[in-house]
């Protein structure tokens, strides 16, 4: 099964037992990963539905969950599920609407599948490699913003846990040279909604100082065939390698990385 329709209609399954699960379901329990991070009881059942769904439909594919890990990424691995059952687990748990079931197909290293759906605002998102993207089924496209000054850019949460005051500093420097630069900063607390959003020009440019395969795989693929750059700070092409993950439109790129990068110090 290497045709990446069959693949896409297998994902659409799995997130539609996701997101139902997502919009029906309580929290229910509520436990702490680490400090300030927590998990709930739904995002541990969602992912298990998901998971033994994708097993059965993939049998000979490895997984990778937010939830207890599983599959690693790689170029050397061939076939991997990269979900996170419920992104922007906090927003959920305080009864904010921004949040959604991301999943993504990764083959050596790279996401050529990508499902999210936020079920509380009515949005589905997806996009298969060199076949473009697509909200509600509907074409999407980055937006034709050329001024960073009439840009609205989102930024990724700030950090916690182990060592989170020194990881805070570069954020807050970052936000910060935003503020200074851009039309307006905003935060949204869901990795899927913050490279989405770029993908559709809801947002012009994002960036998380942090790349995890289950958070940034379908959203980067999602942006990338939507006309966005999908790049670390660096300015090389993102991967699950990179530091950092930004998309951005592509007229205010250069600019945007010259601000990000004047925090570099």
């Amino acid at each position: 099964m290497n045709d990446h329709r069959d693949l896409l209609a297998v994902a659409f399954e799995a997130v539609d037992l996701g997101q139902k699960l997502l919009a029906t379901m309580p929290p229910g329990t509520i436990s702490d990963k680490h400090d300030r991070d927590i998990v709930t009881d739904l995002d541990l059942h969602i992912q298990h539905e998901m998971q033994a769904h994708l097993q059965r439909a993939t049998p000979h594919f490895a997984f990778l969950g937010e939830e207890h890990g599983g599959g690693v990424i790689d170029e050397n691995t061939e076939y991997v599920w990269a979900l996170d059952p419920i992104d922007g687990t906090s927003n959920f748990a305080h009864g904010l609407p921004l949040c959604a079931t991301s999943l993504a197909l990764v083959h050596h290293g790279e996401p050529v599948v990508a499902v999210i759906h936020a079920p509380f605002l009515d949005l589905r998102y997806h996009a298969t490699k060199n076949g473009g993207a697509y909200r509600n089924g509907q074409p999407i496209h980055a937006s034709n913003t050329t001024q960073l000054n009439r840009a609205i850019v989102s930024l990724g949460d700030y950090a916690t846990g182990t060592n989170a005051a020194k990881k805070n500093r570069r954020r807050f420097a970052v936000t910060q040279a935003l503020a200074d630069n851009v039309e307006r900063v905003r935060m949204f607390g869901a990795a899927s909604l913050d490279l989405t959003w770029v993908a559709e020009g809801r947002t012009d440019a994002c960036i998380m100082l942090n790349n995890k395969p289950w958070d940034t795989g379908a959203g980067v693929l999602i942006a990338r065939e939507a006309g966005a750059n999908v790049i670390a700070s660096t300015g090389n092409t993102h991967t699950f390698e990179s530091h950092d993950t930004i998309a951005c439109t592509p007229a205010i790129t250069e600019q945007f990385l010259a601000i990000i990068n004047s925090t570099n110090h």
